[in-house]
């Protein structure tokens, strides 16, 4: 791949909302990283998201941005509805991508435009930022270690008050909004990383007057006999816990638990629990724009941390879950 003259992996940005600005900002602390371009649907959207975080070049097409010989890595950060195409769009110009969850809207997508990265031979990552926090990394040495014995359950919530007078983009069904895709995500994906794909999925759900889900709970069943009970609601604001336990030992992951917290490890007998601390610094999304530069310049196309077909897989579970609630998004 091609870097800047000092080596900096240089990226572009398709969106300008709330998730592409903090990814802006998290990426100032990069050292070997910039931002060199955004893309929006406008002109004065991409010019003044430019003005904001001093990103040289502002598109008013994706398609100008994707065809920028000077950007090495494409930020997918529009809505949710749009990844597929977006992220088509890059991969066609034969551009690298991070895609922000959810990864697309139905599993079908999600698998068509994985095939199309490896047809033709370019990097895509979906991005699921927890798994590359510091305190993650470190509970997934944890989980390799066995220290936990064989993992029993997982427990996770999201929960966030976001009501409809606000005109919140989770509430439009235009956007595929509702809980369960842009909240519950995290803990599905939490409980796909810890326990893998599930052999069984039951789920409830609580519907809006516009058909979007308001609250979706799901248990998950496993070959080995391990649960997963995963909870998002746009009600209000839950513990944002997870706990993972197993027959050793448990962990409990503090409030966020999917952004940047600290963790404890809990053993029977012990009177005190392992405190596992972590200092805060920037919002958390420039983990994962390290681990894409590492990838890039090994020349990988995947990532094992967030590999592709988990991606698929996790909004195949998405998709049951969709189902069973009765929750369809409009042209479906």
């Amino acid at each position: 791949m091609t870097t800047d003259s000092a080596g900096r992996i240089r990226w572009g940005i398709l969106g300008t909302g709330g998730i592409a600005a903090s990814f802006a900002r998290d990426l100032q602390l990069v050292d070997d990283a910039e931002v060199v371009a955004v893309g929006s649907r406008s002109d004065e959207s991409a010019s003044g998201f430019a003005g904001r975080f001093d990103v040289p070049r502002a598109y008013g097409s994706y398609e100008k941005l994707v065809e920028d010989s000077d950007v090495d890595v494409v930020y997918v950060a529009t809505p949710q509805t749009a990844h597929a195409a977006n992220v088509r769009l890059a991969l066609e110009a034969g551009k690298p991508v991070l895609c922000e969850k959810p990864f697309t809207v139905t599993g079908t997508e999600a698998r068509d435009v994985v095939e199309l990265a490896r047809e033709r031979g370019v990097f895509l990552m979906e991005a699921m930022w927890t798994r590359f926090l510091p305190h993650f990394r470190r509970i997934d040495q944890l989980l390799r270690s066995g220290v936990l014995g064989e993992i029993t359950t997982v427990v996770a919530d999201h929960g966030q008050a976001i009501p409809a007078s606000g005109g919140h983009r989770l509430h439009d069904p235009a956007l595929a909004g509702g809980a369960l895709l842009d909240l519950g995500v995290y803990p599905v994906s939490l409980a796909s990383y810890v326990l893998g794909r599930p052999a069984g999925v039951t789920a409830a759900g609580t519907l809006l007057p516009n058909g979007l889900d308001a609250q979706t709970s799901a248990v998950f069943t496993y070959e080995g006999g391990a649960h997963a009970v995963v909870t998002t609601t746009l009600g209000a604001r839950t513990a944002n816990r997870a706990v993972i336990t197993g027959t050793a030992a448990r962990l409990e992951v503090d409030d966020v638990w999917y952004a940047p917290t600290s963790f404890s490890l809990l053993r029977p007998g012990s009177s005190q629990p392992e405190r596992f601390e972590h200092t805060r610094v920037g919002g958390g999304l420039r983990y994962q724009a390290v681990e894409v530069g590492r990838l890039l310049r090994a020349g990988a196309t995947e990532s094992d941390i967030m590999p592709l077909d988990e991606t698929v897989a996790i909004m195949e579970t998405l998709d049951e879950i969709r189902r069973q609630i009765g929750l369809r998004f409009l042209g479906e």
